[in-house]
């Protein structure tokens, strides 16, 4: 499943039609009576399908971003536009809709409920659907299956290892069959072989699922094992990193 950066490339007959269009974003902050800029005028297009890394120093506007294209934060100007639909002028009630069916979220530290099983923490973001309960529990087993974790289904984060907590991780992030994942540091607390793990497991959901990815990440180890890669720099995407 091939893919590319359609704004990075010459079009193609295998480039797939943009599944993320962001189109002149800028995010300010106010931070006492200072105002911070901290993405500007940014331009990306991710067609479906792909599997981009994010890289870049703290504070370029990595996570930023990240918390844009999932409808967790809005724009101060442009347009946010994803499977179709621009979130950046939705209302609350309709983004946090949009964002349940369509945004699966994949964190460094997992943050995993320690009172509640694996299979339990899976099917979370189903709470949010109107599926009975036996067929919340199917497809939380289903996604854990997918993950390598039927035998851990019913064991609690404490008896788990870290990579074993982030595969729950991504469980909880599939299992609404969501248009896009969305990774923040998926291996920054693991050790390398471990990492390596959740490295092939984000890439068979990408290569044999068609799963659309994009991993910020500060391991080159890790953006190697993405289709492409970008660098953020002071709020702007670049060619190269600024050294």
């Amino acid at each position: 499943m091939s893919a590319t950066i359609a704004s990075m490339t010459a079009p193609g007959p295998e480039i797939r039609a943009p599944l993320a269009a962001l189109d002149g974003v800028t995010k300010t902050y106010r931070r006492g009576g200072e105002t911070v800029e901290v993405l500007q005028a940014l331009d990306l297009t991710v067609p479906e399908g792909d599997f981009l890394a994010l890289m870049g120093p703290s504070g370029s506007g990595k996570t930023t971003l990240m918390n844009l294209l999932g409808g967790i934060d809005r724009p101060t100007s442009g347009t946010i536009t994803i499977g179709g639909t621009r979130i950046d002028n939705l209302g609350e009630a309709a983004l946090t809709k949009w964002r349940a069916r369509h945004v699966g979220f994949i964190f460094q530290l997992y943050h995993l409920l320690p009172v509640l099983s694996a299979e339990r923490n899976v099917e979370l973001p189903l709470l949010l659907t109107n599926f009975s309960r036996g067929e919340r529990r199917r497809r939380a087993l289903a996604a854990l299956k997918l993950v390598g974790l039927s035998e851990r289904g019913k064991h609690k984060p404490t008896e788990l290892s870290g990579g074993q907590e982030q595969r729950v991780g991504i469980a909880r992030a599939i299992v609404t069959d969501p248009t896009i994942l969305l990774c923040d540091e998926p291996t920054g607390d693991l050790d390398r072989k471990a990492g390596d793990e959740i490295l092939e497991l984000l890439r068979a959901l990408n290569e044999e699922h068609g799963k659309t990815i994009i991993m910020v990440t500060h391991d080159p180890h890790a953006a190697a094992c993405a289709k492409h890669t970008l660098h953020m720099d002071k709020g702007q995407l670049v060619t190269e990193p600024h050294h």
